[in-house]
Formats: C-alpha cells, sequence, structure tokens
C-alpha cells in the first residue's frame, strides 16, 4: 500500500481493472443470483426478453466475471510483495548455508542426528519461511481462483507439511537446503511479472526465458541429484531404517511430481516464446477474452436463423460460449 502502489504509479501501471458492463437490473439478478456462466437455453431466453441478442449478453456476462478480478495495479502490488521477501529470505537462506558445513556435504545434515542443536538463524529461517507459507496456504481462496487452483493447493499443503513435519523430526538441516533451493526461481518469476504488468514486454521475456532456465535446472537437476539423493540413500546409510524417513521422503516425491508438472508448462510457454518471438500469455489467468472486439453497448437483436459472426452458426453458439466451451486463447 504504502511502498509498491507508488511504485507501480510512478511506472505507470494501469489502475483500472477490467472494462465494466454496463448496469442492467435484470442480467446482474442472474449473475449473483442462478449462474454465471448461462446455458444456451437460459441466453434464449434473456435475449427475448432485453430484446438483446445473444452475442451481446455473452459479452455482458464475461465482462462481468472480469469484472470481479483485480486490476493490474493490485496484481503488480502483490508481485512486488512476493519478489520482495522471495528476494530477501533468498539472500538471508544462502548468507547462513554458506557458513554451514551441510552446504558443501550433505552428509552433513545426518551427522550427529537427532541431537543437533537448533541454532537461532536456522529456528528463524524456519519460522519466517512456515509462516509465509501458511499466509498463502489462506489468501489462495481469496485471491484471484486459477486454472491450477488444485495443483497449488496441493503444493501449499505438502510444503507446510513438510516444513512442520521436518521442524517436528528435527530434520531442520537438510529442510535448509530445500527452501532455500526453492526460492531462487521465484524470485525470477515474481520479476517477470512485475516487467509484465509494466508493459516490459523484451524484459518480462527476457526475465520468463530465465525463469525457465532457472526452475528447470533447480527443480529437475539440483534437487533430485542433491537433495533426493541425500535423503533417500545418504540418510538410510547414516541412520538406517525408521518412520520418519519414509514420510518425509514421500512428501518430496509428491514434491518432485509437481515439479515434473509445472516444468512441462513451463517448457510449452517458452517454446511459444521462441517460436512466436514473445511470451505465450499463462495459461492459468484470470481474465476472460475472446477474438471479437469489445462493444461497450447491446446490439439489436439479430435474427437467430442468421449465421454468427465467425462463421458460427446460432445451433453451435458463438465462438464456443452457447455450448460451454471456452475460447480459443485466454489470457
Amino acid at each position: 500500500r504504502f511502498i509498491a502502489k507508488p511504485c507501480a504509479l510512478g511506472l505507470k501501471v494501469q489502475a483500472n481493472g477490467p472494462q465494466k458492463a454496463q448496469p442492467n437490473a435484470i442480467l446482474e439478478k442472474v449473475f449473483t443470483a442462478i449462474t454465471k456462466h448461462p446455458d444456451e437455453k437460459r441466453l434464449e431466453g434473456l435475449s427475448k426478453q432485453l430484446d438483446w441478442d445473444v452475442r451481446s449478453i455473452q459479452r455482458w456476462f464475461r465482462q462481468r466475471r472480469n469484472q470481479e478480478k483485480p486490476s493490474t495495479l493490485r496484481k503488480f502490488c502483490e508481485s512486488m510483495w512476493r519478489f520482495t521477501f522471495y528476494l530477501y529470505i533468498f539472500t538471508y537462506g544462502v548468507r547462513f548455508l554458506k557458513k554451514t558445513p551441510w552446504l558443501w556435504n550433505t552428509r552433513q545434515c545426518w551427522s550427529g542426528y537427532p541431537y543437533q542443536p537448533l541454532m537461532p538463524d536456522l529456528h528463524y529461517y524456519y519460522i519466517v519461511e512456515l509462516s509465509f507459507y501458511w499466509s498463502l496456504m489462506f489468501s489462495q481462496f481469496i485471491d484471484v481462483k486459477r486454472k491450477d487452483f488444485g495443483i497449488m493447493f496441493t503444493h501449499h499443503i505438502v510444503t507446510v507439511t513438510l516444513i512442520t513435519f521436518s521442524y517436528v523430526t528435527n530434520l531442520t538441516r537438510v529442510g535448509t537446503l530445500i527452501l532455500c533451493l526453492h526460492d531462487a526461481a521465484d524470485i525470477v518469476l515474481e520479476a517477470a511479472k512485475m516487467a509484465n504488468y509494466c508493459k516490459c514486454q523484451k524484459l518480462s521475456d527476457l526475465l520468463f526465458l530465465t525463469f525457465a532456465v532457472v526452475f528447470i535446472v533447480s527443480r529437475l537437476g539440483i534437487y533430485p541429484l542433491w537433495i533426493l539423493n541425500t535423503t533417500l540413500f545418504e540418510l538410510y546409510e547414516a541412520l538406517g531404517n525408521f518412520p520418519a524417513l519414509w514420510v518425509f521422503n514421500v512428501l518430496l516425491m509428491v514434491l518432485q511430481i509437481l515439479h515434473c508438472f509445472w516444468s512441462y508448462l513451463i517448457i510449452k510457454a517458452a517454446y511459444k516464446a521462441i517460436s512466436k518471438g514473445k511470451v505465450a500469455k499463462d495459461a492459468r489467468s484470470d481474465v476472460e477474452s475472446s477474438s471479437d472486439e469489445e462493444e461497450t453497448g447491446p446490439r439489436s437483436k439479430a435474427p437467430h436463423s442468421t449465421v454468427a459472426a465467425n462463421g458460427t452458426s446460432g445451433a453451435n453458439g458463438t465462438n464456443g460460449y452457447l455450448t460451454g466451451a471456452t475460447s480459443s486463447e485466454e489470457h
């Protein structure tokens, strides 16, 4: 509010949100009390009642749904807050870990276990990270609901469980390595988002491609070869078999599955960025769009027997909206 917002306004980030739908009591009542995604039958009924054509009603509902989404200014402020946190906690983690023996030799993670002292710096690192991920756990229900909401929800549960479990069982040394490794890519991602909101397309593209490289190298390379290697093999060699070992490793493997899923999405986006010369739009986006131009007012009612725009007949709907499908491209 006091730092990010002035920075955003100074960078000329748009403060207004998506285009607002014109006031209409009937459509508003349907939107709030019945459905935000009317089917073909309801669209036809509203068309006759309001003397609007179906396409204009579809546009009204699309604009009304987008109206509830946050503005670019709000999203910039959120990204700047996360960027600041990730940059701070990553820097703190690197400064802390470079003084520890287990950064350079992962077998030191298990030396003297479970009688390893909980150093104040390590305790602070853990508590701050745990607090942050708990905040994400709750805020995801009031933030923009994206397409990968279920995956992100699973990620937050696994992360909070991992941090808590490793803290309780004193597996904190390897926990600090995992936390620091995961924060590295998030810094670049939030920076890429801010550049995108500022309409610095070339910088955003460069940062996104950098993020893709850092993410894939850290999550698909360093994480399994460095972290999973020590938790699956070195831990077993040093301490033998015990229940906490398997619980810990199952959670780490679930995290790796999520890494593979996100890497697939990132590679797809990076491929489009290289082939088209710019980064593709976020497939998880909260703002709907269509290929047709937005109009400020409804058009006159068109005969239902005529062919709709874009060569789509009235029976099949317009751009897939009547049949419940989404448009071909989304932000």
